[in-house]
């Protein structure tokens, strides 16, 4: 059973305030850190990346990690999205404790219960567009029909319904990373993490790339992103600053 009260430490921009005023404590945690660290190395290079991080993301919530480089935000990326293990500390995502859990675990709940978007888009160039997004419901174990079903409509969502069959160079830059968009979301995923996401974009896709979070957010989509730009983080319910591995005030 996971920790029923847990520090929330976190910091709101006045812009994000306004947004998250009603927002529900009762609602079910899709993300709990209790604290947790991070350490890498040994001796003199031994690097403290997270340093007892406490955060709770509630299910239907839309976050930004925000902070400099070399302020952990990264790092707990990666724990989040169960990339990466925790030193110490526990990590309920979706109320399953899987700070622990052995490799092949950690892949299952990827797959289940994450989707990712990176920065990159990782399409695979020899596949259409409706094929990329179909790729993750083979691992799933989705009927081919269903895979074909949910792909169009994961490709609708994301304003592609006339793309299905173009390749990744027959896209641009904000077409593709629509793409990953609707790979990210096919599975059902219980979080969509972000990671600088719009850092390959121009300043008019990337306004079309956050209305689509924003949809997915107001159809119920909890969503973590990483971001450097205030753009990018001020569209988001709630900032969550870190500096030197912990969660601060700004």
């Amino acid at each position: 059973m996971q920790p029923s009260e847990l520090t929330h430490q976190s910091s709101t921009s006045e812009p994000s305030a306004s947004r998250t005023s009603g927002l529900a404590e009762t609602k079910p945690t899709t993300v709990q850190l209790d604290t947790v660290t991070k350490v890498y190395g040994l001796g003199e290079t031994t690097v403290h990346a997270l340093a007892g991080v406490n955060l709770t993301v509630l299910q239907g919530e839309y976050c930004a990690i925000m902070g400099a480089s070399g302020s952990g935000k990264s790092t707990v990326m990666n724990v989040i999205g169960c990339l990466d293990r925790p030193t110490s500390g526990r990590y309920f995502l979706d109320g399953q404790d899987v700070a622990q859990m052995d490799d092949d675990s950690l892949a299952h709940i990827r797959n289940r219960k994450l989707g990712f978007v990176f920065q990159q888009f990782h399409l695979l160039p020899q596949l259409t567009a409706l094929e990329n997004v179909m790729l993750p419901m083979i691992y799933a174990n989705v009927t081919k029909e269903e895979r074909r079903d949910r792909a169009v409509d994961a490709l609708t969502k994301v304003g592609l319904a006339d793309r299905l069959q173009n390749k990744p160079t027959q896209l641009s830059g904000g077409q593709q990373q629509r793409v990953a968009i609707a790979r990210a979301i096919v599975n059902r995923p219980v979080l969509l993490l972000a990671d600088e996401p719009t850092g390959a974009l121009d300043s008019h896709t990337t306004r079309d790339v956050l209305g689509i979070f924003d949809d997915l957010h107001r159809s119920g989509m909890t969503i973590v992103v990483v971001t450097h730009e205030d753009e990018v983080g001020n569209q988001a319910e709630r900032i969550i600053w870190f500096r030197d591995g912990k969660v601060v005030d700004r």
